[in-house]
């Protein structure tokens, strides 16, 4: 009987002393202000005692360097985004480059062709200096990951992009639109595409990247299309695939705002 009546004792005072410890547990305690020291350490040589990473890497690095230096096409004028009031060489380089390619891709999906295509100024991400150009030219030039998309728009919504481009007044890259306007304002009657002019009710196919057909840079007129197709072609190796076939990369003058 002693020795049951001594557990029940020692039980109540556990009972007792969890009861207590969850009440102090819960108060909200005070806000208290640590001292925070920081200090830097140095990086040494000898962490790694010898080159073997370095000797790892070496082979890699200097095959994706020869990659990247390989010659595809010689230049002969700076091609420069900054050189241009509605349009400069390298965006017409860029716009008539991504029909040229992208095209024989779509029809030969579809049996359809691309009227349009439209990118954005911003988008052009260096120049073109005059002399060779290289696979790392393609990576100066378009360093994202953007693919081509065809979007199917409306004659109505061609006229919403050219009210658009003349809004922005940035020399985007433009191909198979011609634009006129007067005084800041389109003019709907003077839109040709591939020189006919605009006919509301027909659907034309602008080729562009996937940014802007999803709404990118504004350009709200390609989210309102609910036929749009991925041709899996990314603009970088587009770029490539096009250095490659012309030898030679031409000045293109082209102009496709024509102010009265």
């Amino acid at each position: 009987m002693v020795k049951i009546k001594k557990n029940i004792t020692i039980n109540v005072y556990f009972v007792f002393l969890l009861t207590f410890l969850s009440f102090t547990s819960c108060k909200t305690k005070e806000n208290v202000i640590y001292e925070i020291k920081t200090s830097k350490i140095p990086i040494e040589n000898t962490i790694i005692g010898d080159n073997s990473l370095e000797n790892f890497i070496l082979p890699y690095r200097e095959n994706i360097s020869k990659d990247l230096s390989s010659v595809l096409a010689y230049n002969p004028i700076d091609q420069d985004k900054s050189k241009g009031k509605w349009e400069t060489n390298i965006g017409n380089l860029f716009a008539e480059s991504t029909f040229e390619l992208a095209n024989p891709v779509f029809k030969n999906r579809t049996g359809k062709d691309i009227d349009i295509c439209l990118l954005n100024h911003g988008g052009i991400r260096s120049i073109i200096p005059k002399g060779n150009v290289t696979t790392k030219t393609a990576y100066d030039i378009m360093p994202f990951e953007n693919s081509v998309i065809v979007v199917a728009l409306t004659g109505d919504k061609i006229i919403d992009l050219a009210k658009y481009i003349i809004k922005e007044r940035k020399p985007h890259p433009l191909f198979g639109l011609t634009i006129y306007t007067k005084d800041n304002q389109v003019l709907v009657d003077k839109i040709l595409v591939n020189d006919k002019p605009i006919e509301i009710s027909k659907v034309y196919y602008v080729a562009t990247s996937d940014y802007l057909a999803n709404g990118g840079d504004n350009m709200n007129f390609f989210t309102s299309s609910n036929e749009k197709y991925d041709i899996d072609y990314k603009l970088r190796n587009l770029f490539i695939d096009y250095f490659k076939k012309v030898d030679t990369i031409p000045n293109i003058t082209t102009k496709h705002i024509i102010e009265e």
